[in-house]
């Protein structure tokens, strides 16, 4: 099945499920209130070199970008490096966190993701695919994630998916995605608790 069919379906199902949920803000008498969502999100990667921003768009979903240490692997080979990611997230389990009591500030949640990372070629660290010195490799895809924001602002993100690579000087292919960052939110989070209507 084409990359496109598989997003396709993701933002049909994104629109049912936003539809299906109502939530309400406490103290806001905002139409289009981020509820849960931190509005911005600022990240210093401490494992590897580079940062993440993220931005909340609407209830239960944000756009992400940053620059971080990334590993492709797909049936040509590897590259590693570091690598310009882009996510658009939809946070899909913040209600039954609060009903656990459990912290859902700085977007601590689990996420379905449209995912693209782009490794370039004088940022790479590794690789063994045969190709001129020069080649880019990009990522699109899907992605499963979890994020989890402590108190004290240090951050953890672990992504799995699948999707297609595509290869500026080097065959494209198929493969996998992991990703893993550990950081520190520079930005403010919220701290309050949201109900449900």
């Amino acid at each position: 099945m084409k990359i496109w069919a598989l997003s396709l379906i993701f933002c049909i199902a994104l629109v049912f499920q936003v539809k299906a949920q109502r939530v309400i803000e406490t103290n806001s008498g905002k139409t289009f209130a981020l509820v849960n969502l931190e509005r911005h999100q600022f990240k210093f990667n401490l494992l590897s070199p580079g940062f993440d921003y993220e931005l909340g768009i609407f209830k239960n979903v944000t756009a992400s970008g940053g620059l971080v240490l990334g590993f492709a692997t797909y049936e040509e080979g590897y590259a590693l490096g570091l690598t310009l990611h882009t996510r658009v997230r939809y946070y899909h389990n913040f209600g039954r966190r609060m009903q656990k009591n459990k912290n859902v500030s700085g977007n601590s949640g689990n996420y379905m993701a449209v995912a693209r990372s782009i490794f370039f070629s004088p940022l790479r660290v590794a690789t063994n695919i045969d190709g001129p010195d020069d080649f880019n490799l990009g990522f699109y895809g899907l992605t499963y994630g979890v994020q989890r924001t402590y108190e004290n602002g240090f951050n953890f993100n672990a992504e799995l998916g699948a999707g297609y690579y595509l290869g500026d000087g080097v065959p494209d292919g198929y493969g996998p995605l992991f990703n893993f960052t550990f950081g520190w939110v520079a930005t403010k989070r919220k701290s309050r608790k949201p109900t449900f209507q």
